[in-house]
C-alpha cells in the first residue's frame, strides 16, 4: 500500500475490474429481489460537465446501495440520439448527423467511465441505429392501426430558426425551447398521436404514482388541465350575400354558463381555420387577414399576459345568442387561443377582466348579469368586472337564482333545447409527431395516388434513413430533397407512391426505451412481454425536473397504449421518480449564478477536475454539495474538503494497516469496553442507522456523507497503537470497515482498494450493506434541553433510567439554571423524558 493516496492508479484497475468481471450485468431471468433502476437517458452533445454528472452519479450509488442489500439490480445505459442539434451542425459544420452523433457518444461513455458509474453497457440502446428506431417506427404503425395515429391540417408552432414544427410543450413562453426564436404559427399538414382520448386516464391514474413528487403530478395535472363547464352553439347569422357558409355553427366551451345573458360580443382566436371563409368577400376581409398575419408574431404568452393590451378587429360577422335569440358581433382577436375549447369565446365584459378591458377598448356593450349581493353592481360605477358569485339578473327565466345553481340549470336548457350541453374540457392537445427534419426517424407511410395514405407493411421496416441528402433551412424536410427516398412502391397496388418525408419528434423515441433494455438484441420483436412484466415498472427513474411534462406524459401514455393492445400487462411506466435539482455557477461573465451552460461562460469540466483530484472527490463532493433534489451552487474551493477526507481516511488506513489486519471486528455488547471504545462502537451503528435511513428515505446523500465524516471523526478520537488491548483494536477496525462499507456507494474505487487492503477479497460490491445493532445503540444517558419558561438554557447530560422526581432534582441542582430560577416561585415543572425539562416560574 502506498503512502500517498494514488487516486488514478487505483481508480483506473477498479474500473477494469468491475468492467472484467461483469459485476453490473443484470440476469433478467431471475425476478427474485429484482430492482430496476434507470436513469434518463442523455442526449449525445459533445461531452458533459459536473452538473449532468449529478443525474448519473445519483443513479449508480443507488444501484451500488441496492446491490449491497443483495438486489438484482438492473441498471442500463443508452442515447437518446435523434434530434436537432446534430442536423442543425451539420448545416453549419457540413459534418453529417449520424457521424457527429456517435463520435459524441464515444466521448461521454469515456467520461462516464471515467466517474466510476457503472452500467450494464451490452443493453446499451441507441434511438438514430435502424436496430432501434426500427421498433419506433413499428410501435407508429400499431397507433396508425388502431386509429391513434392520424394526419390532419392545423396551425402548428413553427420556429423559422430550427426550421420546423415544435409541439406545445416544446414552445417555453412564446420561444423554441432549443434555440429560444419566436415561434410563429402556421397551417400545415401533420401527423398526430391522439393523447387526447387518454386525458382523463393520464389525469386519474396519478393517483397511482405514491412514489413520485408531489410537484411532478401537479404540473401533469395543470397540463392535463381538465374543466367542466357547457358547450353552447351559437348559429352563425347569414351574411346579406347569402353566399353558402361553411360553418353554421360556432361552439364555445364556458365554465361560466351562468353569464350568458351578458354576453355582448364573440371573440375567436386568429387562427379559427373557418375565419377566412367566414370574412371572404366582405369590406372587412382584408382587415381581418392583416390582423391575423400580426397575431401570429405575437408569442402564445404574451397573448394571454394579463399586462399585455388586447387588440383585435371586427369580422363584419354575427352570431344568435341561444339563449335569448340576439344578435351578438364576432370579433377576432390575440387574447383568445386555439387551444381552448373550439378557439371561440362567447364574451362578458362585465364579468370577465380581459373582455371587459376589450369591451373598453372599442366601446362595446356592457350588461351585468351577476348582481353583487351585498351591494349593488351598476355600470357607471364599476371599474373593472365583477367575477365573484352573486345573484342572476335579467337572465329571462333564469334571474332570481344563485349563480352557480343558475350554472346546471342553464346546461339543463341547453341540453333539452339542442343547443349545447355539460362538457369536459382538457388543456391537453393532440401530440402532435411531425418533425420537418433528417435525423429523426422516418414516418412509415406512403402516399399513393391510387391508394391514399398506406401504411408500409411491418416486414418491410426499418425505413432506413438516406446517407446523400442536402442540408437547407428551407422548412421542407431534407429527405423531401432526395429522390432515392421519396420513390417507393405501393404496398396495395404495386404503384408509384411517394415516401412520407417527416420524421418523428424524439419524444416518441424516448417515450419506450425502458422496455427495449431487457431486450436490446432481440431481433424478432421490439421487446419481451413476459420479461417486461416481470421487471417493470421501473423500481426507481431518475432525471431532471425539465421533463415533469414532455417525456414523462409521453411514456405514460405509449405505455397506456401499448398495455391496451395487450404487448403489455401494466399500464403506468415508472413507480418511483426522483427528480434532482441542477448543479449551478456563477458565470465569468457577469457573476451571477445560472444553471451551467456554455454561453453563460459557467461550465465545469470534469476531466480536469479527476485528473487533479480523482473520480471518487468529485463524486463526494457532487453528492456532499446539498439536497439532491434542490439546486446547488458548485464552489471550486469546496471540492477540497472532499478531498482531504478521503486523503485523510487513507492516511489512516495506512497507519494502522498493520493493526488492523491483525484485528477482528466481533464485538456483540459492551461488557470490557472503555468509555471510549463504548462511544466509538455506539458511533459505528448509529451512522450505519442514520446513512440507510438517509438513503431510504429520499436519497439524502448530503447529510449521509456528513452522518460518515462524523463517523471518521469519533475514530480520530479513539486512536489506537500496538499497545491498544484486543478489544480497542477491534472496535476501531469495525469503524474503520463501516466507513469503508458506508462509504462505497459514493466513492467507490477508494473503497474498493482499502477494503482489499484489510485482507479482504474484492468487491466491496459482494459485501452484504452492513446492519445497525440496537445493542451498541443502547445509552446510558441522555443530553436533555434545559429551559425556564420555555427559553433554552442549555443542555444537561443524565442518566436515561431517572424517573420525573430524580431527573427534576439534578436540574434543579445544576449550576447552569440557578441564575435563572433564584429567588423566584416554581410554579410547574414540564418533562418530557430524555429530551426535555422546562421549568415554568414567576
Amino acid at each position: 500500500m502506498k503512502e500517498k493516496y494514488p487516486f488514478s492508479e487505483i481508480e483506473e484497475r477498479w474500473r477494469a475490474y468491475w468492467r472484467d468481471n461483469g459485476l453490473f450485468a443484470a440476469d433478467t431471468s431471475k425476478v427474485e429481489a429484482k430492482f430496476y433502476c434507470l436513469m434518463m437517458f442523455p442526449y449525445p452533445s459533445a461531452s458533459l460537465h459536473v452538473g449532468h454528472g449529478r443525474n448519473y452519479i445519483i443513479g449508480d450509488a443507488v444501484a451500488r446501495y441496492k446491490k449491497m442489500c443483495g438486489m438484482n439490480v438492473l441498471a442500463p445505459m443508452g442515447w437518446d440520439a435523434f434530434g436537432l442539434p446534430a442536423e442543425n451542425a451539420a448545416i453549419k459544420s457540413g459534418i453529417p448527423p449520424r457521424e457527429s452523433t456517435l463520435s459524441n457518444i464515444a466521448t461521454m461513455k469515456r467520461q462516464l467511465d471515467s466517474w466510476g458509474v457503472c452500467y450494464d453497457w451490452d443493453r446499451e440502446v441507441s434511438s438514430c441505429m435502424p436496430d432501434y428506431y426500427r421498433w419506433t417506427q413499428w410501435i407508429f404503425l400499431k397507433l396508425h392501426e388502431k386509429g391513434l395515429a392520424y394526419r390532419g391540417k392545423a396551425a402548428v408552432n413553427w420556429c423559422p430558426s430550427c426550421a420546423t414544427v415544435l409541439a406545445n410543450e416544446q414552445v417555453v413562453d412564446g420561444l423554441c425551447e432549443r434555440c429560444e426564436s419566436e415561434v410563429e404559427q402556421k397551417w400545415m399538414e401533420q401527423w398526430f398521436f391522439k393523447i387526447t382520448d387518454y386525458a382523463q386516464r393520464l389525469l386519474d391514474d396519478l393517483e397511482k404514482l405514491e412514489g413520485w413528487p408531489d410537484r411532478v403530478k401537479t404540473m401533469q395535472r395543470n397540463w392535463i388541465g381538465r374543466s367542466e363547464g357547457t358547450r353552447v352553439d351559437f348559429k352563425l347569422v347569414p351574411r346579406n350575400d347569402a353566399m353558402p357558409e361553411a360553418q353554421e355553427i360556432i361552439s364555445c366551451f364556458t365554465t361560466r354558463v351562468d353569464t350568458i345573458y351578458g354576453c355582448t360580443y364573440m371573440v375567436i382566436a386568429p387562427e379559427c381555420p373557418e375565419l377566412k371563409s367566414m370574412v371572404s368577400g366582405l369590406s372587412e376581409e382584408q382587415g381581418v387577414l392583416d390582423y391575423v398575419g400580426r397575431a401570429s408574431k405575437i408569442s402564445a404568452r404574451d397573448r394571454t399576459a394579463d399586462g399585455l393590451e388586447k387588440t383585435g378587429v371586427f369580422t363584419g360577422r354575427y352570431v344568435e345568442n341561444p339563449y335569448n335569440g340576439e344578435h351578438v358581433s364576432v370579433w377576432v382577436a390575440d387574447y383568445v387561443l386555439m387551444e381552448y375549447g373550439s378557439g371561440a369565446v362567447m364574451a362578458v365584459p362585465a364579468h370577465d377582466t380581459r373582455d371587459w378591458a376589450f369591451a373598453k377598448k372599442y366601446g362595446l356593450k356592457i350588461r351585468i348579469s351577476i348582481q353583487n349581493p351585498e351591494h349593488g353592481l351598476d355600470l357607471q360605477h364599476m371599474v373593472d368586472a365583477y367575477c365573484e358569485d352573486g345573484t342572476v339578473v335579467d337572465s329571462g327565466p333564469f334571474s332570481g337564482m344563485a349563480n352557480r345553481e343558475a350554472i346546471s340549470a342553464m346546461t339543463k336548457h341547453a341540453t333539452d333545447h339542442g343547443f349545447g350541453g355539460a362538457m369536459v374540457h382538457f388543456r391537453l392537445r393532440d401530440w402532435l409527431i411531425s418533425r420537418q427534419r433528417y435525423w429523426g426517424a422516418p414516418i412509415p407511410i406512403i402516399y399513393c395516388d391510387r391508394c391514399g395514405t398506406v401504411p408500409v407493411p411491418e416486414s418491410d421496416l426499418p425505413i432506413l434513413l438516406p446517407e446523400n441528402v442536402v442540408f437547407g433551412a428551407s422548412g421542407e424536410s431534407p429527405l423531401a430533397g432526395s429522390e432515392e427516398f421519396i420513390r417507393a412502391n405501393c404496398p396495395k397496388c404495386g404503384g408509384p407512391g411517394r415516401r412520407e418525408s417527416d420524421t418523428m419528434d424524439t419524444f416518441v423515441d424516448s417515450s419506450w426505451y425502458f422496455l427495449r433494455y431487457l431486450s436490446a438484441r432481440d431481433e424478432s420483436k421490439a421487446f419481451d412481454r413476459e420479461t417486461c412484466d416481470n421487471w417493470l415498472p421501473v423500481d426507481q427513474y431518475i432525471g431532471g425536473i425539465e421533463h415533469a411534462i414532455l417525456h414523462l406524459m409521453y411514456a405514460r401514455f405509449l405505455t397506456k397504449v401499448l398495455c391496451d393492445f395487450g404487448l403489455i400487462g401494466f399500464d403506468e411506466p415508472f413507480a418511483h421518480l426522483f427528480t434532482q435539482g441542477m448543479i449551478c455557477k456563477r458565470s465569468e461573465n457577469d457573476g451571477q449564478l445560472y444553471k451551467m451552460s456554455k454561453s453563460k461562460g459557467n461550465v465545469v469540466s470534469p476531466d480536469s477536475l479527476i485528473a487533479r483530484y480523482g473520480a471518487d472527490t468529485v463524486r463526494l463532493y457532487t453528492l456532499f454539495i446539498g439536497p439532491p433534489e434542490k439546486d446547488a451552487e458548485w464552489n471550486d474551493q469546496g471540492i477540497e474538503g472532499a478531498s482531504r477526507f478521503l486523503r485523510r481516511l487513507w492516511r489512516r488506513v495506512y497507519e494502522k494497516r498493520d493493526i488492523l489486519r491483525s484485528a477482528s471486528t466481533v464485538a456483540t455488547d459492551s461488557s470490557g469496553m472503555g468509555e471510549d471504545e463504548r462511544q466509538l462502537w455506539r458511533k459505528t451503528h448509529e451512522s450505519i442507522r442514520n446513512v440507510t435511513r438517509d438513503i431510504d428515505s429520499g436519497f439524502h446523500f448530503n447529510t449521509a456523507v456528513s452522518e460518515i465524516m462524523e463517523l471518521m471523526n469519533a475514530i480520530d478520537h479513539c486512536d489506537i497503537d500496538e499497545s491498544s488491548d484486543s478489544l480497542r483494536k477491534n472496535v476501531y477496525r469495525e469503524a474503520i470497515e463501516t466507513v469503508i462499507l458506508l462509504l462505497s456507494p459514493f466513492s467507490p474505487h477508494i473503497s474498493e482498494e482499502l477494503w482489499e487492503e484489510l485482507g479482504h477479497e474484492p468487491s466491496v460490491l459482494k459485501c452484504r450493506w452492513p446492519a445497525a445493532n440496537d445493542a451498541a445503540m443502547e445509552r446510558q444517558e441522555a443530553e436533555i434541553a434545559v429551559q425556564v419558561n420555555g427559553k433554552l438554557r442549555g443542555r444537561l447530560t443524565v442518566g436515561i433510567d431517572l424517573d420525573d422526581k430524580q431527573l427534576e432534582s439534578s436540574v434543579m441542582a445544576w449550576e447552569g439554571i440557578q441564575k435563572y430560577v433564584k429567588g423566584k416561585q416554581i410554579r410547574k415543572v414540564i418533562i418530557i423524558k430524555n429530551k426535555l425539562v422546562n421549568v415554568v416560574v414567576t
